[in-house]
């Protein structure tokens, strides 16, 4: 259930973000608004508008959601391996999302510093130059071989 859930949302994720979901939606609303005149106005005419995009809405925040946790989550993996992959990188930066917000702010004012520090610099060289990328390229290219 859970899979089929899944691949549910995603599809349905994907196609309401199209040009054409947008279009068809504007076409509902310009269609509604023409038979206006035909219908009076009337309180049923309204409600058909005011109830179709309630049900939609509703409809369409679950879905989201489950793409959006589904994305999030393959995000921090993502994250996570290239912190643990990174000798010079803190492991405790792997799984941050489950730290306390507590836990979180202490880390926050140690990266907080660590900028401060690095905006003290008066060349942008000392902390990112030309030779190092081309030296991290290389060594990477090395591993790789």
């Amino acid at each position: 259930m859970k899979k089929l859930f899944d691949k549910f949302s995603s599809k349905v994720t994907n196609a309401a973000g199209s040009p054409s979901a947008f279009l068809s939606a504007f076409l509902i609303i310009v269609i509604w608004s023409i038979t206006g005149p035909l219908f009076g106005f009337s309180d049923t005419w309204q409600l058909v508008i005011n109830t179709g995009t309630t049900i939609i809405t509703f409809l369409m925040v679950f879905v989201i959601q489950q793409s959006q946790n589904k994305d999030t989550k393959a995000l921090h993996l993502k994250l996570n391996e290239l912190i643990a992959c990174n000798h010079q990188a803190s492991n405790r930066l792997i799984d941050i999302e489950d730290l306390t917000a507590d836990e979180i702010e202490a880390l926050k004012k140690y990266y907080i510093k660590l900028a401060k520090l690095a905006a003290t610099e008066k060349n942008i060289h000392s902390s990112h130059s030309l030779d190092e990328a081309k030296a991290n390229h290389l060594a990477k290219k090395n591993v790789n071989k």
